[in-house]
């Protein structure tokens, strides 16, 4: 690869005009004083180093990363409620600015590791100034409880370069169902966790008109 930043510049392109998409989408929701299904949105482009890794791991020619490699753009939609993943997943299949080339569900199909997510590979279209290009994006969404579970589950791969001890692994594992434990709990009281929203906001609006 002689020019990292040539490569990488569509996949940046697309992380920032998904980010803004799906921002202004949860804002659409909060202006309606419907619940939104989305709580924030986050995106990146993987380190160069990163994709070395993977693609020396993955056996992926460098000449190939555009397309045997899906991840190089992430973007990362956290909801509250396990419910909202399918009203989320549902919203992406109705959209035209993007096309979903591979769906893979974690959270009915976890991973062994405890890993829940739902992903979905997408192929966006950036306007630049050689033309149109593809890129591949992939979108997880995920709840705050399994965002947290897997944000810690990274931390401890890198620390010991995806070899984690045997203990370590058993308590991932327990503590991951007992964060869906706690996403199936808080789905219990959805309404009431709706209702308080909406109490503080309809008050924080009327503390604003009054300044």
């Amino acid at each position: 690869m002689s020019n990292w930043d040539t490569f990488l510049s569509p996949y940046k392109q697309a992380v920032e005009e998904l980010k803004v998409k799906f921002k202004r989408l949860r804002d659409q929701y909060q202006m309606s004083s419907q619940h939104t299904p989305i709580e924030f949105v986050t995106g990146r482009v993987k380190p160069v180093t990163s994709i070395l890794e993977k693609a020396a791991r993955k056996n992926i020619p460098l000449d190939q990363l555009s397309t045997q490699m899906q991840d190089i753009a992430g973007i990362r939609i956290v909801c509250q409620f396990v419910s909202d993943i399918d009203t989320v997943v549902e919203m992406l299949h109705e959209r035209s600015d993007f096309i979903i080339v591979e769906e893979r569900d974690y959270i009915k199909q976890k991973k062994a590791s405890g890993y829940r997510s739902y992903h979905m590979v997408v192929n966006y279209p950036v306007h630049t100034i050689e033309g149109k290009k593809e890129v591949l994006v992939e979108i997880q969404i995920r709840t705050m409880a399994m965002n947290f579970w897997a944000t810690i589950e990274h931390s401890l791969n890198y620390k010991y370069r995806g070899e984690i001890p045997a203990t370590i692994k058993k308590r991932l594992q327990n503590a991951a169902e007992a964060a869906f434990l706690l996403d199936e709990e808080m789905s219990k009281i959805k309404g009431e966790v709706r209702e308080a929203q909406r109490i503080m906001m309809k008050n924080q609006e009327k503390n604003y008109r009054s300044k």
